[in-house]
């Protein structure tokens, strides 16, 4: 029987055009998840408060984000995808708004955690408002090309925006910057996205929402501790992250308990192309944000630069990124994501290495060169690994996958970061020389590069065949909920 596949079919002008209108939106909110790591001690300075206290604006954004994300699936179902997503770009516009106006440190948090919320319910809404558009047997590759745009271009481009703002302008501005985002995001959002009916009333899983917000921001919070001297040993690290874990199991069961009312259906993780994309994408955050804490403090602190040239060191890995997304996005739908993302993670590890080797007197021309390589395999990899998540699912499943992938690569970050922290911190062991500062930051990225060895081990996991959109651009009428993509999983996970 012949193997050989056909040439994946071209993307509908519609996809294209919803997937394009999302980004608009989406460069908002991942811009504005990492824009604030480089201004945190101006905006300490500029409200008179320790750099303790205003951690909590960066803190308390990730926070919300992690407890909107898991109900977006109830929402999308009560009140429709493209309802949803106006709503949501509307509460980040407003609390944009809201936090350049802060008068004090308190103000400006409360106004993050409504900025949190928004954006974590836009964050697994893309991905899903931009599948759903997709007509059964179209590669994915080159249409999450740009739904995973921002996700790769916000932690690079983010430190430097934030950097420029700071230089130039007043501190406020750091949120202005969002509004002709929002405003044309909307615009275009009224405009162009098709309407999706609400799907009845379907009823809100209380128990499982009271489980799994208190969850994540257990885990999410102890997480964010451990950079603070003591690391895993602090009661603030290890006892939030205890409950949270214990909570997320008596989540997860309750979710396997009664599936016809979950609030996310866990289940999916027992297909092969689910549970394989989140754990690479766990990996792949870990990397990602984990790198992205290192990067930035290395110019600055061991080759003396300030924080604006630090973040401007970097756009090489953002140009990277951007130069292997048409690639990425075709290959994967001709020879699919394994072979690709294998490929990705391949660049990142080898253009890691170099920074485990290097010193104050490392060329930083060579080094910007290897962040361009760098980046251009972590484009190849956001785009198989995102497509592959959604294989052999039904219409009705895709929010579900799209809340569990967003949540493996968000817990993955903040993961990743915490450990390279307490690597960091571990291996400087309190040194103030540059050649004692410079071995603890060789330490932190061989485990950088760790992460992505390991990494390539899950890749081998993934589906092998290319990732076609597994559901019919309309939802199926008066078909069972399993019976339609049955035999699409099983070919999935047999690949």
């Amino acid at each position: 029987m012949s193997t050989a596949q056909a040439p994946a079919p071209a993307l509908p002008r519609s996809a294209i055009v919803t997937a394009l209108v999302l980004v608009v939106g989406g460069l908002a909110v991942i811009f504005d998840s990492t824009i604030m790591s480089i201004a945190l001690k101006t905006l300490a300075t500029e409200l008179q408060v320790p750099v303790s206290t205003i951690q909590w604006v960066t803190t308390a954004y990730l926070l919300a984000l992690g407890v909107a994300i898991p109900v977006v699936g109830w929402a999308q179902a009560r009140i429709g995808g493209k309802r949803l997503w106006m709503i949501a770009l509307t509460i980040f516009l407003v609390a944009s708004i809201a936090c350049s106006l802060a008068w004090d440190a308190p103000s400006l948090i409360a106004f993050r955690v409504v900025q949190g919320i928004g954006g974590g319910l836009m964050m697994p809404l893309m991905a899903t408002l931009a599948i759903q558009q997709v007509p059964a047997g179209v590669g994915l590759g080159k249409l999450m090309a740009a739904v995973s745009l921002p996700a790769a271009l916000g932690p690079i481009l983010g430190p430097t925006i934030g950097g420029v703002i700071i230089n130039s302008l007043d501190w406020r501005w750091l949120f202005w910057v969002n509004v002709p985002f929002c405003l044309v995001g909307l615009a275009l959002a009224w405009r162009f996205i098709p309407a999706d009916a609400p799907r009845g009333r379907p009823a809100l899983d209380w128990v499982g929402l009271v489980l799994v917000s208190p969850s994540l921001v257990g885990i999410l919070y102890g997480l964010s501790n451990v950079s603070r001297d003591g690391g895993f040993s602090r009661v603030d690290v290890w006892l939030p992250l205890l409950v949270g874990a214990l909570l997320l199991v008596a989540f997860v069961l309750s979710q396997l308990r009664r599936p016809s009312r979950a609030l996310v259906d866990i289940g999916l993780l027992r297909r092969r192309s689910v549970a394989s994309s989140s754990a690479v994408l766990f990996l792949s955050g870990a990397s990602l944000y984990g790198a992205m804490l290192l990067l930035p403090l290395f110019f600055q602190i061991v080759h003396g630069t300030d924080a604006l040239a630090a973040a401007l060191l970097l756009i090489p890995q953002g140009v990277g990124a951007l130069l292997s997304r048409t690639l990425a996005g075709r290959l994967t739908d001709s020879i699919g994501a394994r072979t690709v993302a294998i490929g990705g993670f391949v660049l990142m590890g080898l253009a890691t290495v170099p920074f485990a080797f290097a010193n104050a007197g490392t060329s930083q021309w060579l080094l910007m060169a290897v962040l361009l390589v760098r980046g251009f395999g972590m484009g190849a990899v956001m785009i198989p690994v995102m497509s592959v998540g959604f294989v052999g699912l039904d219409r009705d499943e895709v929010p579900h996958a799209s809340i569990i992938t967003r949540l493996a690569q968000q817990l993955g970050g903040a993961f990743g970061t915490a450990i390279l922290a307490v690597i960091l911190e571990s291996a400087t062991g309190g040194a103030t020389d540059l050649a004692g500062l410079a071995h603890g930051f060789d330490a932190a990225f061989w485990w950088a590069v760790g992460f992505t060895v390991v990494a390539i081990g899950i890749c081998f996991a993934l589906p092998a065949k290319r990732a076609a959109a597994p559901v019919p651009a309309r939802p199926l009428q008066g078909v069972a909920k399993d019976a339609a993509p049955a035999h699409a999983a099983e070919a999935a996970d047999a690949a």
